[in-house]
């Protein structure tokens, strides 16, 4: 059974770097042909598809972040991680980690996903 598992900082203050890690078991992502993707939900609002990692190492990134995102992986540990910088508190949301094939490269419907974690709440604040 695969699972993800999201963790990091709950409260981040404005201007910094926002890091958070999804814990992969039950499968491989280094050799699971899946893109390892980062979406978020602020309050009252739609998912936000942020970027993705696939199994091969490539990256890709929502242009409405301005390059503000990076993922990267750790294959010994069998996670990946999202760093966003210069938050402000327009970035406070639930964010999830999740595994889909190439048709949720870029989409956010839950329903194009194979897996997807429970999610973390952070909150941006001073």
């Amino acid at each position: 059974q695969v699972q993800l598992q999201e963790s990091g900082p709950g409260l981040v203050k404005p201007s910094q770097t926002l890091s958070l890690t999804c814990i992969v078991s039950g499968a491989t992502i280094r050799t699971s042909a899946y893109y390892w993707t980062w979406i978020r939900q602020p309050p009252g609002k739609a998912l936000e598809w942020m970027g993705a990692i696939h199994y091969s190492g490539n990256t890709y990134y929502s242009p409405s972040l301005n390059g503000r995102t990076s993922i990267s992986r750790d294959t010994s540990k069998n996670q990946f991680t999202l760093q966003l910088s210069s938050v402000t508190p327009e970035a406070t949301a639930v964010y999830y980690c999740a595994g889909g094939t190439s048709r949720s490269l870029y989409q956010f419907a839950r329903t194009l996903y194979a897996y997807w974690g429970p999610g973390t709440q952070v909150t941006v604040s001073s």
